[in-house]
């Protein structure tokens, strides 16, 4: 039986899982957003948010215990420079999960998991650069027909000028044949 214990092992044993954790927390940190299965996140959202609590304070001894999870010095350093002044006033919730469908492999419940504070369309109300430009996924031609489209917009109108005469030297001039390496022996 398993009464009361409420922990996912995420079908790890303990190092691979505490390598995945430290590894995942570290790419959320640098990225601010990541996108993972729903239950990955769950966990990630489990083991960086004590971090980002720690990291309010900027002191030897919390940067020591942070790295001591995230085993990344670039990652440490980014908490305590960028992350930490931007949430030293939150409580708590310093990240949200945001369901994106299934994946189409296996089916697995996708999410992206991002820091509150760092997404400019939530906190301005302004719609992130990415999600305008992004390209619809498919299987056909990756030739984007919105370039052709655009370049004949932008092109303009040149008045055409009378055609010249050729000259003749340059009429005269016989077409070269090329070289080929067939019948040759290499």
């Amino acid at each position: 039986m398993r009464h009361n214990k409420n922990f996912n092992h995420l079908g790890r044993q303990a190092g691979h899982r505490k390598a995945m954790l430290s590894n995942m927390a570290s790419s959320l940190i640098l990225h601010k957003r990541i996108e993972t299965t729903v239950a990955k996140a769950k966990a990630v959202q489990q083991f960086v948010e004590p971090l980002v609590t720690k990291s309010k304070e900027d002191t030897t001894h919390s940067r020591r215990v942070v790295f001591s999870y995230l085993k990344q010095k670039e990652a440490v350093t980014e908490l305590f420079r960028t992350i930490a002044p931007k949430i030293a006033e939150r409580p708590g919730g310093y990240t949200r999960i945001l369901k994106t469908g299934f994946r189409l492999g296996d089916a697995a419940d996708m999410c992206i998991i991002e820091f509150v504070d760092f997404n400019e369309a939530y906190t301005l109300g302004k719609a992130p650069v990415a999600a305008e430009e992004a390209k619809p996924k498919t299987r056909r031609s990756r030739k984007p027909a919105a370039k052709k489209t655009d370049a004949v917009e932008d092109a303009t109108v040149v008045k055409a000028k009378a055609p010249k005469a050729p000259k003749a030297t340059a009429a005269k001039a016989a077409p070269v044949a090329k070289k080929t390496n067939v019948g040759k022996k290499m």
